[in-house]
């Protein structure tokens, strides 16, 4: 397929008998999505091995999908600079939702002070080890990933649990700092995304003269004719988060810039937010 339709999707798995695929969790939501006459009006029952990345997958999505198409869906962690990754089986993944498996290789939970925290505590991703990489004519980005101790990290935020599995919490550059304090927006992001009327969302730090930044939500829907008020919107969040973490304000686009592989341009969203002001976009 040269651009992805869930239903489209589904009838050429049918049609060819798929037996691999690999997946991000937009087309997952896109494909459960779906009415369910159409859903699962299709025969998939040829596939054997689904492998998801590139992206976050919400726990109650990842849930269906394994109700649906059985224990077959593998998840990794990784990023082109190969400075790590780890990996999950289905097995592994339903006694620990929401990890994305244990590393392979070495890896290091680093706090704000530079040094490891505990087991459970939240702190910047590192790994030791991989190939040498920099970022093209970007010296000062290479140097950026690296710390003191010559660990690499793809900016990513999180922890791991007493068996070894990370739980990824967010990006750091996608940090919003309100009135002093730090709010990761995949938080909010799941929460909007459980919405039934809503198919995608961004969630990210738009100006505020008192308070630094405020936390802005952008949603597309799943059908332009089944749509949300604002306000339903923000009440569906007040009731499933802390107050802080919940957008104080919602817009709507027709369609979000992702690239075909589902990766979201974030920065493209925020960026008319921040015309003319200091920002932090990276």
């Amino acid at each position: 397929m040269e651009s992805f339709e869930p239903a489209s999707c589904l009838g050429a798995i049918e049609r060819y008998r798929v037996t691999h695929a690999q997946f991000v969790p937009t087309m997952f939501t896109r494909m459960l999505r779906l009415p369910e006459q159409d859903r699962l009006g299709h025969d998939v029952s040829s596939l054997r091995y689904i492998v998801h990345a590139a992206a976050p997958c919400p726990i109650p999505v990842k849930q269906r999908m394994l109700e649906w198409w059985g224990p077959i869906i593998y998840e990794y962690y990784a990023g082109t600079e190969d400075v790590g990754s780890s990996f999950i089986t289905p097995g592994e993944w339903l006694a620990h939702p929401g990890s994305v498996g244990r590393p392979m290789g070495e890896m290091h939970i680093v706090g704000e002070d530079g040094n490891e925290v505990p087991t459970g505590e939240t702190g910047t991703v590192y790994f030791a080890g991989g190939r040498e990489f920099a970022y093209h004519n970007d010296p000062g980005k290479t140097a950026a990933i690296q710390d003191r101790h010559g660990w690499r990290t793809l900016g990513d935020v999180g922890h791991v649990d007493e068996d070894g599995y990370l739980y990824l919490t967010d990006r750091s550059a996608d940090m919003i700092v309100s009135g002093g304090v730090n709010i990761y927006p995949r938080e909010a992001e799941q929460v909007l995304l459980a919405h039934p009327a809503v198919l995608d969302v961004a969630v990210f730090g738009v100006p505020h003269d008192e308070m630094g930044e405020a936390v802005k939500a952008v949603v597309q829907f799943a059908d332009p004719g089944v749509t949300a008020s604002e306000e339903e919107l923000l009440q569906w969040c007040r009731e499933l988060l802390a107050a802080y973490k919940c957008p104080r304000s919602v817009d709507v686009v027709t369609e979000m810039p992702r690239d075909p592989s589902g990766k979201l341009f974030k920065r493209i969203l925020r960026e008319p937010y921040w015309e003319g002001r200091t920002s932090r976009i990276v």
